[in-house]
C-alpha cells in the first residue's frame, strides 16, 4: 500500500511509525515543509491515560518518550496575593522538539521515507498517486482546503487573545498565575520542561490598553518579566515567533473523503487549558492504525469509517470540555472577585471533568481544608474548625431566614385539585418532601386568579379558603422551611392535564378566556388570549398582592414569583411574545416594566423579614428572544426591586425554541447570572447527587440547588 502523509508534525510522524511498523511492506512517505529540526511550540503535556495508549500502540517510543519526561502531580494557583495547591493531577511532559526527534528517528528505522523542506502546494495530486492520504498538516491545513467541499469545515475564533512563550525558569508543577495591573487581568498557564512552557493569556480589551499591538517582541517580552517578576526569579522569557493570537476551533462534518483523511489540529482542536494538541493528534493516530488491524486495507472506506467512528466521540468530550474551559478563561474576570479558595475550587472544576468527589479522591487534605474554609467563610466565624462538613451540608441564609442546607426539592405544576383548591395528594406532597429533609421545599406553582390556572385542577391562592388549605399543610411541615411559588399562566393557560400532553388547550366548553401582553396564542390552535389593558394590568397585579398576603398568612418561609416558562410575567419581557407599543413593551425598560411593578407591589406586602425570589429565565432559546446578556440586566433590576435570590430557567417562552438539552447548561446560566450581577442563585439542571451540589455550590455556580435525588419522587404525584 502507497501512503502519503502531509506534515511532520507529531501526528503525521506517529501516523507514520504505527503503520509501517504494522505493515513493512508499505511505502509510506511524509512531506514537511519546515526543516527537520524546526519546531515552533515549547512543552507538551501528557495525561496518565494518553500513556497507557502510547506503552500499548509503540512501546519503543513510549519508552524513548517517558524518559525524557518532566513529571508533576500538584497544580499551583495563584491569585492575587493568595496561593493555593491541589495535588493528585498527574501529568507528564517534554519539549515539543525533543518529541519530533524521538518519533522522526522511530519513523527512519523503520523505514519511512521523509521529504522536509517540501511544501505540499496540491494534496490532490499527492492522494491520486498514493492508495491514502493523511493530512496531518495542522490548523491551515491545506489537505483540508482542498476538499473543503467533503469535509465542511467549521473554523472560529476564541474571544481571547494568547501568546506562548518559554523560560528557563525551572516551574515545578502545573501553575495558574492570575494577576491584574492598570490594564486589567492577565491569565498565566506555566508548566515544566527542560524548558518551561509560559503561555499568557488575556481579553481583547486588556490586550488594547496594554498596547500591545503597537509593542516589538522585545518590548512585549520586557513588559511580562516585569508584571510577573516575582514569579519569574530573574530569569527571561523567551519567543520562538512572537505573536498574539485568538484559540482557533476547528470542526469537520467528517474526517475523511474517498481516500483522504485527516488527523489532528486539520480534523479538530481542543483549548490548550484542558491538554495539547499534540496528545489529541498521536491518541487519533493509534485509532486510524487501529482501524487498519480492525478492519483490514482492502477496505478502505469501511476503514476510514471505523476511525472516525471510534474516535469521534472522545474527541467531541474532550472539545465540549475544552469549550466550557475556554469560556472559563475568557471570562475570568467574572469570578477574580471570588474568595481564593473558592476562585480555586472553581478554576479545578471548570469543565465539569473533575468533580468535589474526584477531588476528594485526588487529594483529600486540600478537599478537607476546603470544607474547613467554606465553613468558615459560610458562617463569618472568627476561627476556622479543626472538621467541617461539605459545601451541601452547609446553612444558608436569606434574610432572616436560615436554611439548614443547600437543596431545594421544587415540584412542578399537577392537575389534581378543582377550581383551585389543593386536592389533598398535592398537600400532601408538599409534607411529604419537607419530610425527606432538604433545606428547602417550594410549592408547585400556585394561580393567583381562576383566569392564571395552567389546568382545572392547578391549585391556586386566590380565595382564602385556598389558603386555609395550604396553611394546614405548612403546620405539617415540621422545621424545614417551606416556600410558595405564585405565577399566573397567560397565554398558557386553559389547558389540558400534561398527562396528555404539552400546552393541548381545552375545548371551548370546558376553557375560559386567556390573558396576555399580546393578543398571540401560545401555540396552533391554543386559544387566543386578550391583550391586557389597564384594567386587566391592575387586577393581576392585585390577584398577585392578594395571593402574597395569603401566602404570608398561610405560614409559608418564603415567597418565590414566577417570571419564567412563557407564563404572564416573563410574556411580558420577552421580545418573542410582547408586541405592544406603550409604556409596557418596545424595549427593555418597557418590556421589563409591568413585571417589576408586580415584583416591588408583591414586596410591600410581603413581611420584610421572610425572603423573596424570582424564577427567571435566562434565555428563550431563540435567536429573536431574549438571551443572557438581557438576563444581567433583568436580574439586576429583580434584585434592586427587592429580589433575594434568582432562580434560573431557560425556555418555553415560545413552543418553538431551540432547546440545549446539555444537563450542565443551567447550571452554567446559573454560575454566569450568580457572580456576574453578584446575586445569590439556584440552580435548576435536574442534579441528582451530592458530589453535583456540592460542586456546584462548592464553585459558586449556585448558592441553592434544584435537588432530585434517587428514592425521592419530587415531580410527580
Amino acid at each position: 500500500m502507497k501512503v502519503n502523509v502531509i506534515g511532520g508534525g507529531p501526528g503525521g510522524l506517529y501516523s507514520s511509525a504505527l503503520l509501517q511498523k504494522s505493515n513493512p511492506d508499505w511505502e509510506i512517505d511524509v512531506y514537511e515543509r519546515d526543516p527537520k529540526d524546526n519546531t515552533y511550540g515549547w512543552g507538551i503535556v501528557f495525561s496518565g491515560s494518553t500513556l497507557r495508549k502510547l506503552r500499548e500502540a509503540d512501546y519503543e517510543t513510549h519508552e524513548r518518550i517517558t524518559d525524557a519526561f518532566a513529571k508533576w502531580d500538584p497544580i499551583d494557583i495563584y491569585h492575587g496575593d493568595s496561593y493555593v495547591r491541589c495535588g493528585g493531577h498527574t501529568f507528564s511532559g517534554l519539549m515539543r522538539s525533543d518529541l519530533k526527534d524521538i518519533l522522526r528517528e522511530r519513523c527512519a528505522d523503520l523505514g519511512v521515507t521523509m521529504h522536509w523542506e517540501h511544501e505540499v502546494e496540491d494534496p490532490t495530486a499527492l492522494a491520486e498517486e498514493a492508495d491514502l492520504l493523511i493530512g496531518a498538516d495542522g490548523l491551515n491545513s491545506p489537505t483540508r482546503e482542498a476538499y473543503r467541499d467533503a469535509f465542511q469545515p467549521r473554523v472560529r475564533t476564541g474571544e481571547a487573545k494568547f501568546a506562548w512563550f518559554g523560560t528557563e525558569k525551572p516551574f515545578d508543577v502545573f501553575t495558574f498565575i492570575f494577576r491584574e495591573n492598570e490594564h486589567g487581568l492577565w491569565r498565566v498557564h506555566a508548566y515544566p520542561g527542560r524548558k518551561s512552557t509560559f503561555i499568557v493569556e488575556c481579553t481583547p480589551e486588556t490586550y488594547e490598553r496594554a498596547g500591545l499591538e503597537e509593542m516589538s517582541a522585545d518590548e512585549g517580552l520586557a513588559y511580562f518579566e516585569d508584571l510577573f517578576a516575582d514569579h519569574l526569579d530573574g530569569y527571561e522569557l523567551e519567543s520562538k515567533l512572537y505573536s498574539w493570537r485568538n484559540f482557533p476551533i476547528v470542526e469537520n462534518r467528517t474526517w475523511s473523503h474517498e481516500n483522504v483523511c485527516l488527523v489532528g489540529d486539520a480534523a479538530h482542536t481542543a483549548h490548550f487549558s484542558v491538554g495539547s494538541g499534540t496528545k489529541m493528534a498521536m491518541e487519533d493516530a493509534i485509532a486510524l492504525h487501529d482501524a487498519f488491524v480492525e478492519k483490514g486495507a482492502a477496505d478502505l472506506r469501511g476503514t476510514l469509517n471505523w476511525y472516525e467512528k471510534e474516535r469521534r466521540d472522545a474527541v467531541e468530550r474532550i472539545q465540549e470540555a475544552a469549550a466550557t474551559s475556554r469560556r472559563y478563561f475568557e471570562n475570568t474576570e467574572r469570578y477574580v472577585d471570588l474568595p481564593s479558595e473558592q476562585f480555586a475550587f472553581n478554576l479545578l472544576t471548570r469543565s465539569g471533568a473533575i468533580t468535589y468527589d474526584e477531588l476528594k479522591i485526588r487529594d483529600p487534605e486540600y478537599t478537607d481544608g476546603f470544607d474547613r474554609w467554606f465553613g468558615k467563610h459560610t458562617s463569618g466565624a472568627d476561627r476556622q474548625r479543626a472538621v467541617d462538613q461539605p459545601p451541601m451540608f452547609q446553612p444558608f441564609d436569606l434574610r432572616e431566614l436560615t436554611l439548614e442546607n443547600r437543596t431545594v426539592f421544587t415540584p412542578g405544576p399537577s392537575s389534581d385539585g378543582g377550581n383551585g383548591h389543593p386536592s389533598s395528594a398535592q398537600r400532601q406532597r408538599l409534607v411529604d418532601l419537607a419530610e425527606a429533609g432538604p433545606g428547602l421545599v417550594v410549592s408547585e406553582p400556585l394561580a393567583v386568579s381562576a383566569r392564571g390556572r395552567l389546568h382545572e385542577g392547578t391549585p391556586g391562592l386566590y380565595t382564602d379558603d385556598h389558603g386555609d388549605a395550604w396553611a394546614a399543610a405548612v403546620a405539617e411541615t415540621g422545621e424545614v422551611p417551606v416556600g410558595a411559588e405564585l405565577f399566573h399562566a397567560g397565554r398558557r393557560g386553559a389547558t389540558e392535564p400534561r398527562t396528555r400532553g404539552l400546552d393541548r388547550p381545552l375545548d371551548d366548553a370546558a376553557g375560559w378566556d386567556l390573558l396576555a401582553p399580546s393578543a398571540k396564542p401560545y401555540r396552533r390552535g391554543s386559544r387566543t388570549p386578550e391583550r391586557m389593558d389597564e384594567d386587566d394590568l391592575a387586577a393581576a397585579r392585585e390577584s398577585f398582592v392578594a395571593a402574597t398576603r395569603r401566602a404570608a398568612e398561610a405560614g409559608f418561609d418564603l415567597l418565590q414569583l414566577n417570571v419564567a416558562h412563557g407564563y404572564l410575567l416573563s410574556s411580558f419581557v420577552s421580545p418573542l411574545t410582547n408586541e405592544r407599543d406603550d409604556e409596557y413593551g418596545g424595549d427593555l425598560d418597557g418590556r421589563l416594566r409591568y413585571p417589576l411593578d408586580v415584583l416591588e407591589s408583591v414586596a410591600g406586602a410581603w413581611p420584610d423579614d421572610r425572603p423573596l425570589t424570582v424564577k427567571l429565565n435566562a434565555t428563550d432559546w431563540r435567536p429573536e428572544g431574549m438571551g443572557l446578556a438581557e438576563a444581567f440586566t433583568i436580574g439586576e433590576r429583580f434584585a434592586d426591586s427587592g429580589c433575594d435570590l434568582l432562580t434560573v430557567a431557560a425556555g418555553q417562552t415560545t413552543p418553538h425554541d431551540r432547546a440545549k438539552f446539555d444537563r450542565d447548561v443551567l447550571a452554567n446560566y446559573s454560575e454566569q447570572i450568580r457572580n456576574e450581577i453578584d446575586v445569590p442563585t439556584m440552580s435548576t439542571n435536574h442534579i441528582s447527587t451530592t458530589d453535583e451540589v456540592n460542586s456546584q455550590v462548592g464553585r459558586a455556580t449556585a448558592d441553592l440547588c434544584a435537588w432530585y435525588p434517587p428514592g425521592v419522587d419530587v415531580t410527580s404525584l
